[in-house]
């Protein structure tokens, strides 16, 4: 019975100050990942991902890049153990570290393209809040309310949009400043257990990004994408990427479309039960433990735990 490894990679909000240090220190192959990340975009990564303040590295020109360079730090680490993907999937921006993973992109080609997405959010994030007096937009989460409930309020109010399908506990909403001050008001009202405004820059995966989905179309018309040569999940469709063309196609729709990450979930499930003649680990290799937490909440996830992996004690321990 073979062995075989799905890689959940974790998006935007996952970033800590500080993050991944301990591996790229304990594995030569991880930091080299690093330095060739800093001659790619000209920037002192190490640098950006250790000595930031949390509010310096939640920008989305700051934190696209440094939790797609952890993920790959540490995908980097796990290979000298011999352990290496048999699928992938990523929330959000989790899906480019899942596409090098997958080898549809180079490795040099998503460094080159996370970095201009993240620069190009960024971008359109200030103009949204420039427009709203200086408001920022982002999204907020919202527990223990049902998912329809919440797609339900977030289409009552304007500018306000069911973004992230996060579990049947956990549903993100994206939305000016104003209009997620009013979902919060009506979630509480509605019986939500809790709402939280994430640590995000903007309102993503939601229509306010088109003008940004517009600028990373451009970027990405010239980018070499390959066949996938591993199952790999889509948040746009919710199922298994069918060739490299959609997958082109849906980096750009990924901006301004909803995450249907529990869908991606029952697939992966799916295709891991099927496959009764392998024994298979699901593992998050990047900052946090937030994937593991929602892949926990899923019915599937009794019987077989996803397991964070970001520290060099944790990689070494599998």
């Amino acid at each position: 019975m073979a062995k075989k490894y799905a890689f959940l990679f974790p998006g935007q909000g996952a970033q800590a100050p500080g993050m991944v240090k301990d591996v790229a220190e304990s594995s030569a192959s991880a930091k080299k990942i690093i330095d060739d990340v800093s001659a790619i975009v000209g920037l002192d990564v190490a640098k950006l991902m250790w000595e930031s303040d949390a509010e310096t590295l939640s920008r989305s020109d700051n934190s696209q890049l440094a939790i797609t360079t952890a993920s790959i730090v540490i995908m980097a680490a796990l290979k000298d153990k011999g352990i290496e993907p048999s699928a992938a999937m990523g929330f959000s921006l989790g899906e480019f570290p899942a596409l090098y993973a997958a080898g549809v992109l180079s490795f040099e080609n998503v460094i080159k393209v996370v970095r201009q997405r993240g620069l190009i959010m960024q971008k359109v994030c200030e103009e949204i809040a420039a427009a709203n007096e200086g408001h920022a937009p982002g999204m907020t989460a919202v527990l223990g309310l049902a998912p329809e409930k919440v797609v339900e309020i977030a289409s009552s109010i304007k500018d306000a949009y069911a973004a992230n399908m996060n579990s049947v506990k956990q549903t993100v909403v994206s939305g000016t400043f104003d209009s997620l001050a009013a979902v919060e008001k009506a979630a509480t009202e509605a019986g939500a257990r809790r709402v939280v405004r994430l640590k995000v820059a903007g309102p993503f995966h939601s229509p306010l990004m088109q003008k940004a989905a517009d600028e990373f179309g451009k970027v990405l018309e010239n980018v070499q994408f390959d066949e996938p040569k591993i199952p790999l999940f889509s948040n746009v469709t919710g199922k298994q990427a069918a060739n490299a063309e959609e997958v082109k196609k849906s980096a750009v729709l990924h901006l301004t479309h909803s995450v249907l990450w529990t869908d991606e979930e029952a697939v992966l499930a799916s295709m891991i039960k099927a496959d009764s003649g392998n024994e298979w680990s699901v593992l998050e290799p990047g900052p946090g433990k937030v994937l593991s937490g929602l892949w926990g909440q899923t019915e599937f996830g009794a019987g077989l735990a996803a397991v964070p992996v970001n520290t060099a004690d944790g990689i070494a321990a599998l």
